[in-house]
């Protein structure tokens, strides 16, 4: 099995907002979503994370607080939609062979091959009229920059690294949440090379865009559906690591949406850590329900309105609504530990609570933990 990452359907996502890999773009998840009626906190008892709420007033105000929710993001759906291009269009990239060992040469191997792909992609948009596009895909492009696979089809999809992999014994995988495509790539890029130089240099970052994120403001942010399509993408790419790096200490570091996916990737997965911040949810009612042996973190900013959302799930006759509980919650299980009073696209900014912490965990070292809910 190769490191390489999935591909999803034909229709576009997310919003463009034309950024180039600064420092500190403005992607779709930096702005809340409109407000809702929506509660805060858990939601009681466990159950599944597919179960509806058990009778009762309280279970009818949540049930009827997250039909509202789903109301509102059914309502401003054509509205993002209206406001997003037509897709780029990109061509399909050549299949990629399987990496047998993470060597220099191996790896500057593919690094050339994904860099063909980009090259391809860059020269596809500007023929079709997109030079905003086709100028962020030749600064991907770039020798000194390493992708590990690239496809710049439906919003596109990427891994790159930062650090040298061959010899890191420390892999951290960052996945990103929704309104993450190549439009808003460089907020996840920037967090990535300064969650690298905040363990030190010692270890290698992964940025993981592998799936096709749902837009901030839309019925797939309210559902799981999104998640589930990405599992065995991300399933792969992380036991291809420890396949091929069985001595490293690799971790899952996974923001707002984010969080989802590593959820219900999360059984069977061979990672030290999974580190949900920012995140609505997992997907599932609890950690124990992750199945997992790792060591289960959460985190969240006190100025995030991700503490908004709503932190439950009702299965409806067309679909499920809701993320599962809230990480947060002292019933979902997790270990909680210090994230500052950042915003939602703050965690991995230079100086935050959330990347020392954050860097101390990918180290193996325990981050600053809080024995209260922020």
């Amino acid at each position: 099995m190769s490191l390489v990452v999935g591909c999803g359907g034909d229709a576009p996502h997310g919003t463009v907002n034309r950024v180039i890999d600064t420092a500190q773009p403005t992607g779709a998840d930096d702005r809340p979503p409109p407000p809702l009626p929506l509660p805060r906190g858990g939601t009681g008892a466990r159950r599944g994370p597919l179960a509806p709420p058990r009778p009762g007033a309280a279970g009818g105000r949540l049930r009827r607080r997250l039909l509202a929710a789903l109301v509102a993001a059914a309502l401003a759906v054509p509205v993002a939609g209206a406001a997003r291009p037509e897709a780029v269009p990109a061509p399909v990239p050549p299949p990629l062979p399987p990496l047998r060992a993470v060597t220099a040469a191996s790896l500057a191997e593919r690094f050339a091959a994904t860099r063909g792909a980009i090259e391809a992609a860059m020269r596809t948009a500007r023929a079709a009229g997109h030079p905003w596009r086709a100028a962020m895909l030749r600064t991907m492009a770039d020798p000194a920059r390493h992708f590990l696979s690239f496809d710049g089809r439906d919003g596109g999809r990427a891994a790159e690294v930062f650090g040298d992999l061959a010899t890191a014994d420390r892999i951290a995988v960052v996945v990103p949440g929704s309104g993450t495509g190549l439009d808003t790539y460089g907020l996840l890029r920037a967090g990535s090379m300064r969650l690298q130089r905040a363990t030190g240099g010692r270890g290698a970052v992964v940025a993981w865009l592998g799936y096709r994120t749902p837009s901030t403001v839309s019925l797939q942010a309210l559902t799981p559906g999104r998640a589930d399509e990405a599992v065995p993408a991300l399933r792969a790419f992380v036991r291809d690591l420890a396949r091929l790096k069985p001595a490293a200490r690799i971790s899952l570091l996974c923001h707002s949406y984010g969080g989802v996916l590593c959820g219900r990737a999360a059984p069977g997965l061979n990672v030290a850590d999974i580190v949900l911040y920012g995140s609505p949810g997992a997907g599932v009612d609890d950690v124990a329900a992750m199945g997992t042996r790792a060591a289960v973190w959460a985190a969240r900013g006190t100025g995030d309105w991700v503490a908004d959302l709503p932190h439950a799930a009702v299965r409806l006759p067309f679909a499920t609504v809701g993320l599962g509980e809230d990480p947060m919650d002292p019933r979902f299980g997790a270990r909680i530990f210090a994230a500052g009073d950042g915003g939602h696209s703050d965690y991995l900014k230079d100086g935050s609570p959330a990347l020392a912490n954050i860097a101390r965990i990918v180290s193996g070292h325990a981050p600053a933990e809080v024995s209260h809910v922020s």
